[in-house]
């Protein structure tokens, strides 16, 4: 298999440190835009014009606005992209669209690890980590394994996508891989994962 595997570039949400979950649109910002077109210009140099890919995306706006912007880079046709809820980002339930403090306030404890960066416990409502690599199994299987793909995805969801291929190290039960900067891109042959961009944004994004 041959996967390119990005995340979609900083949102209004990840800059105010506001939950966003799976369903929330959430816009780029100013430097999350510059971020998608860093990451479309480092793959046309490294795809050139109009390879021939099979195209993916998480219904999701954000990662739809960060597509459109690579696929003008690649001079890719944004009605190619597949959209698949299996690409969406954890779905956090009850705290979506919450502010990251309120909700700590709330409980009185963090919510995320500050080593990990992940999620110390399941959103209220939401889905876990299991949950994420189930959709994502059935995700690859249902791909074709002769047939290149280029896939915007999430932060969380990258990890656990990135740990099921490369390996990772386990979180309550799921191989997650190291978390990367917002606009990093990632190729993955049989197994074997190389950086083909490092994105300028934050390693742990202050929303999901």
């Amino acid at each position: 298999m041959d996967l390119i595997l990005a995340r979609h570039a900083e949102t209004v949400f990840n800059a105010a440190a506001r939950m966003q979950g799976n369903r929330a649109h959430t816009p780029l910002t100013r430097a999350g835009i510059a971020q998608a077109e860093a990451m479309g210009a480092a793959l046309r140099e490294t795809l050139g014009e109009a390879p021939d890919l099979d195209l993916w995306v998480s219904p999701s706006g954000r990662t739809q606005q960060t597509a459109a912007i690579v696929g003008e880079h690649l001079g890719l046709d944004f009605f190619k992209w597949q959209r698949d809820d299996r690409l969406l980002e954890i779905d956090v339930g009850d705290w979506e669209g919450r502010w990251y403090h309120d909700i700590v306030a709330e409980l009185g404890r963090p919510i995320v690890d500050t080593e990990r960066g992940l999620f110390c416990e399941p959103p209220p409502g939401g889905e876990w980590f299991p949950q994420i690599a189930d959709r994502l199994n059935d995700w690859l299987a249902s791909l074709s394994p002769t047939r290149p793909v280029l896939a915007i995805s999430h932060g969380i969801t990258a990890g656990v996508l990135r740990g099921l291929l490369v390996g990772g190290d386990s979180w309550h039960g799921v191989p997650v891989a190291p978390r990367a900067p917002q606009g990093t891109v990632f190729r993955i042959v049989d197994g074997v994962e190389q950086v083909i961009h490092t994105g300028s944004g934050a390693v742990v994004a202050r929303a999901a």
